[in-house]
């Protein structure tokens, strides 16, 4: 790995910053020339649009590139004094010009990213050993349901090689097995193969079936016990993206997006963000796992459910601070109502 892979891992170029830093723009790349060694040596650096950089270093005494700095092993007081001048360049354009990501794949970076918008997770660095692993937890039951990792791909596969990530989630057993036909899905790596999998995050397989799968997995960790009420939840909404009032004049029966495993029959609390910040709304499930294709810059929705108004509540009866005096912390994404709060419903 070279010194400029090393040290641009996990970072993402800002154009709008390299350019503001003073490289120029050439055909498909960015290019920024600085002399050093009080001019008796040219940094060039040049970064292509995907954000990869490589630096050349050139003795401008007799015209061609000096290479020595590079060498492993070369001891001696000049040649290091270059590359302490050459690493010195590319750690103030990393500082300037990129933004650091937590992993090395974009698609890694939007899969933690999805996940953190739908169930308020962020990703967990857990072992100094392994800086590059990461781990989604449930929140809830704490239980795992996603692990990023970087290792070389001939872990999976004995004819390639080669750094890689992967995600490993937990599956039923017949679903891994037809899964394991795709290109991009492998035996999980260091886990029981029987209930994990492993997926190659490099845009072999699409965001949208990962996080499809991501969801399955995470159910697993969903608590589920006596504590809760399996056939229930509380599912958040944002006023400022859809008006429920305006939508309930027309029809008491109306479509919301559905992201979860939620079944025909099943009751859906409505939890208003604010400025309500409380549930307002009892729903009752009509359909499943409608396609539904709609998009704009603030909502993404391809699978739907219909749902009929059972009951309305004032938004000081079930505020998100009687919420959390029932054990409720947060309402990130759908979750099943605690009993607790069942009861104190009944008891309403």
């Amino acid at each position: 790995m070279t010194m400029e892979e090393e040290l641009f891992r996990r970072t993402k170029m800002d154009v709008n910053k390299i350019i503001e830093y003073g490289f120029k723009k050439d055909k498909s790349s960015y290019k920024y020339s600085k002399n050093i060694m009080d001019n008796s040596f040219r940094v060039d650096i040049e970064i292509n649009n995907a954000g990869i950089i490589k630096g050349k270093v050139y003795d401008l005494a007799f015209g061609e590139e000096y290479t020595n700095f590079r060498v492993e092993g070369t001891i001696g007081s000049f040649a290091s004094r270059v590359k302490e001048e050459f690493e010195n360049i590319l750690k103030d354009i990393k500082d300037n010009c990129f933004i650091k990501e937590d992993f090395i794949y974009e698609q890694s970076n939007r899969i933690a990213k999805a996940i953190k918008d739908k169930y308020g997770d962020e990703p967990e660095f857990e072992w100094e050993k392994f800086p590059g692993y990461a781990t989604f937890k449930n929140q809830d039951s704490k239980k795992w349901y996603g692990i990023i990792m970087n290792l070389d791909k001939n872990k999976l596969d004995k004819k390639a090689k080669g750094e890689i990530e992967i995600i490993n989630i937990k599956l039923e057993p017949g679903e891994i097995e037809g899964l394991l036909k795709l290109d991009g899905f492998y035996p999980a790596y260091h886990m029981n193969k029987k209930s994990w999998i492993s997926i190659i995050l490099d845009d072999t397989s699409t965001d949208e079936l990962i996080l499809s799968l991501i969801e399955k997995s995470h159910a697993f960790t969903t608590v589920t016990n006596k504590y809760c009420v399996k056939n229930e939840w509380i599912i958040p909404a944002n006023p400022k993206y859809f008006d429920i009032e305006k939508a309930l004049k027309e029809n008491k029966t109306i479509m919301w997006k559905q992201s979860t495993d939620i079944k025909i029959g099943d009751i859906v609390y409505i939890y208003v963000a604010e400025p309500y910040s409380a549930i307002m709304y009892k729903f009752k499930v009509k359909e499943v796992n409608m396609p539904y294709d709609y998009q704009d810059e603030n909502i993404k929705i391809q699978r739907a459910m219909k749902i009929t108004l059972i009951t309305r509540y004032e938004k000081d009866k079930l505020s998100f601070k009687k919420l959390n005096d029932l054990g409720i912390r947060a309402i990130r994404g759908p979750r099943y109502v605690p009993l607790a709060l069942k009861e104190y419903i009944n008891k309403m």
